[in-house]
Formats: structure tokens, C-alpha cells, sequence
């Protein structure tokens, strides 16, 4: 449909969300629309979603639960459905007052899951010791200390540029929405940067990735999500050992220093502080933990 395509370049270009969100939005709305079409008989037209009661749309929710949809799943697309219905009412004037009687399923708050200050070291040192070439162990090696180093996700390390070797003190990062941060890289990090740009066989410029695959194109967060698998494997890691662990551990390990909040926030690129204060809970668990063990009466 062609207001679809209209939505998705508005939450694209003016909201500047992700584009994984995007994609989300868009995989859900077209398959709201496929069931009105069934659900109503008839090709659903843009002022049909002015008389949409919420029972329609719990009508559909109710579907894509029977379909297998978890409640963190159904809570997403009916986020994808207001925030079309807004976006009618803002830039058609197509206001359906039901939009508001509905609510999503209750989601429970899970805390990050960071891996231990050893299991990071072990995994960094692991990969370096396990690749076959040794400018794949460096780089791996570089990847993951950027992770847990500086607080990276895996897409901006990946999408890291090989202008910035020798490695800055700082390094500008884009994150989501665009969101620009200065993150300091402290020395080891540098160091393994440093090392895997003495190491690659391929060019490095401004205008070549920093991070290459062993065929010589940008390096894929798939190609490191399988070897952080293999890490797990040889190091008898939780599932809950990824990538994005590592990015945790940056933020708890700083906390449990003693950290300021606010600080782990701009490091970490959040929007709202009420994102890192869930690392608040992390580290009290840990506290807890520690505490049941050691008590006498624990």
C-alpha cells in the first residue's frame, strides 16, 4: 500500500528509528492489513481506519498469539499499529479515538545478563589463541575488547571505518537514531586495534572498513556471533555469554566501581536514563548473590 510505504520513509527519515525497527514495523503493518482484508471483505482503504473499533485489532492480536507470537512479540506490533494510527491522525487527519483502549500484555522486565569480569578476559584471549591466521585472531581479539572496552554494540564496531588507525583517545560514534557520542578508548584497547591494523592484509583508509571478513569485504556481526558460539562452547559458557553480553559487562563492571549513572549513559549512547538504570538491578542481584553466599546465614 502505498500509505504504508509513506509511514515507513516517515519513522525512517524523520524519526531516524533503527533499521531493524523499520523493517519490524513493516513485516507487522502489512500483515495488520492482509487480516482487514479478510477481516472486513474488502480491500481495507485509508479512511477505513477511522471506524476500526479495538475489537478489530484485538481480533488480529488474538491471531498472531495463536500463530506463536510471545507476548514481547504481540507488544511490539501493537506499538507498530499506534504509532501508524498516530501518524493518520497527525498527517491525514484520521483520528480513531479506540486506538486508545487498547493495551498490550504486561512484559516482564528482564535484567541484562552480563558475563564475569574472567569470562570476558577468557573470551578475548580465547580468540585470539583459537583463529588459524594470526590477523583474524587480532582482529577478533579487537572486536571483542571494543565490546567490553569501550561499551560498543557489535554493529558500531562493525561499522567502524579504517581511518581511525592508529586508534584515537577518543572515538565518535553514531549510534541508534543517529545519536552521536564520544567514547575514550582506554589504552588496551588501542593497543588491540593497533595490533590488528599492523596484522591485515587488507587496506586500511577512511574509506574502507576497519573490520574486514577473511574474503576481503566488511566483516558481518554473523561471522563474530558464531565465533563468540565457539567460544562458548570451549570455554563452558551460558548461552547468555553473546556479544551484546559484553557490551553489559562494560556498563555493570563500571557500576560496580563505583561509576556515575549519568556517565554510563552517554558512554552507553541511551536516550533515557530509565534505559541504564536497569543496570542499577543487575549489579543489586550481584550484591545479593554475593552477600546469600558469604552471610552466615545465607
Amino acid at each position: 500500500m502505498e500509505i504504508l510505504s509513506a509511514f515507513l520513509d516517515h519513522v525512517s527519515r524523520e524519526r531516524r528509528l533503527a533499521d531493524n525497527t523499520v523493517e519490524a514495523y513493516g513485516h507487522d503493518l502489512r500483515s495488520f492489513f492482509a487480516f482487514l482484508d479478510d477481516h472486513l471483505g474488502e480491500p481495507v482503504a485509508i479512511k477505513a481506519f477511522r471506524h476500526l473499533h479495538a475489537s478489530d485489532i484485538r481480533a488480529f492480536l488474538a491471531k498472531r498469539r495463536r500463530e506463536g507470537l510471545s507476548d514481547t512479540s504481540v507488544a511490539r506490533v501493537l506499538s507498530a499499529i499506534k504509532t501508524f494510527f498516530h501518524w493518520l491522525d497527525d498527517h491525514h487527519g484520521i483520528d480513531n479515538p479506540e486506538i486508545a483502549f487498547l493495551k498490550g500484555p504486561k512484559r516482564q522486565s528482564r535484567l541484562p545478563r552480563p558475563v564475569s569480569v574472567a569470562a570476558a578476559r577468557d573470551m578475548i584471549e580465547t580468540a585470539e589463541a583459537t583463529a588459524e591466521e594470526p590477523w583474524v585472531a587480532a582482529r577478533d581479539a579487537a572486536v571483542l575488547t571494543l565490546l567490553y572496552g569501550a561499551g560498543l554494540r557489535i554493529s558500531e564496531a562493525l561499522g567502524l571505518h579504517g581511518g581511525m588507525v592508529p586508534a584515537p583517545e577518543r572515538l565518535r560514534i553514531v549510534g541508534k537514531g543517529g545519536k552521536i557520542r564520544l567514547v575514550p578508548l582506554i589504552p588496551a584497547v588501542r593497543s588491540a586495534i593497533n595490533e590488528y591494523a599492523r596484522l591485515c592484509p587488507y587496506r586500511l583508509t577512511g574509506e574502507t572498513p576497519l573490520f574486514y571478513g577473511v574474503r576481503g569485504k566488511r566483516l558481518q556481526p554473523a561471522i563474530m556471533q558464531r565465533g563468540v558460539q565457539v567460544l562458548r562452547g570451549a570455554l563452558g559458557l551460558p548461552e547468555t555469554a553473546t556479544p551484546h553480553a559484553l557490551r553489559h559487562a562494560f556498563a555493570t563492571h563500571l557500576l560496580s566501581a563505583g561509576a556515575d549513572l549519568r556517565a554510563i549513559q552517554t558512554l552507553l549512547g541511551h536516550a533515557s536514563l530509565s534505559t541504564t538504570q536497569v543496570y542499577t538491578g543487575v549489579d543489586s542481584e550481584r550484591l545479593r548473590a554475593v552477600h546469600a553466599g558469604a552471610h552466615p546465614r545465607g
